[in-house]
């Protein structure tokens, strides 16, 4: 599986901005999904993960009520619609796939896209 992420962007805080990840091969439906992120200076870590037909989700506190995972098996497509974004959340986001769903961590996914910069100001 290769995967593409895009939408990345400028946005001030309290804004919206919506990151797609599109994803090549035929077996898209059998992997679970995921979103991490990584701050200049600091560890990559889970922000949301969807499970392979998207009837199951879970995010990390820090994101919960604000941000939204989603996928379309059929356009082979994940999504991150990010609300109420706040400087903090500034960082490099990168989705994430694996046969496997429900794991936070970064070393346990298999396949990764190339990230896509968030730049939340003040």
């Amino acid at each position: 599986v290769q995967l593409q992420a895009s939408g990345g962007g400028l946005v001030q805080a309290g804004g919206s901005l919506r990151l797609s990840c599109a994803a090549s091969g035929r077996t898209f439906s059998r992997y679970a999904l995921a979103w991490f992120r990584q701050a200049p200076g600091k560890e990559r870590e889970f922000v949301a993960a969807i499970s392979w037909g998207g009837g199951s989700t879970y995010y990390a506190d820090s994101v919960k009520g604000r941000f939204a995972i989603s996928r379309d098996n059929a356009k082979n497509t994940v999504y991150l619609q990010m609300n109420s974004l706040k400087p903090e959340d500034t960082a490099v986001y990168y989705c994430a796939a694996d046969r496997s769903y429900g794991s936070q961590r970064w070393a346990e996914y298999t396949y990764w896209g190339q990230g896509t910069l968030v730049t939340v100001s003040s």
